[in-house]
């Protein structure tokens, strides 16, 4: 863990954020000649889950891991979160995000000049409407 005074902000990638699906932001982020890799761990909800607040965790077993992207395919925003970790950092990222339907989850690593990911489906329960 990081002491306040050693965080740093990394530039911020709004063409990434921006994107409206997943193929563009993979592109902008570096995504599209990624390799798959077991030692990405990505925990998400393994039953159906309401989708206002799903916790994704991810932990790099890669050495050399230099930034952390989780990717949901089916949002609105498909790049959800982008971390840059500083030297020294552990390769580890835990978020809740907003899904509004089933989706696969990727999680992105960089390290060593590479880019490998892992992915997971979580599905999502339709809103439940009362009265």
């Amino acid at each position: 863990m990081l002491k306040p005074g050693k965080v740093l902000a990394a530039e911020w990638n709004k063409t990434a954020f921006d994107s409206t699906n997943i193929a563009e932001a993979l592109k902008n982020t570096g995504g599209i000649d990624a390799t798959e890799s077991k030692d990405i761990l990505l925990k998400a909800p393994e039953s159906p889950v309401y989708g206002l607040a799903v916790q994704l965790e991810v932990t790099s077993k890669i050495p050399g891991t230099t930034s952390i992207a989780v990717f949901v395919e089916r949002g609105l925003s498909p790049l959800v979160a982008d971390c840059v970790l500083s030297e020294g950092a552990e390769p580890y990222m835990l978020i809740r995000t907003k899904m509004e339907e089933t989706s696969r989850i990727r999680a992105q690593v960089k390290a060593g000049g590479k880019t490998y990911f892992a992915t997971k489906n979580v599905i999502i329960l339709p809103p439940v409407s009362c009265c």
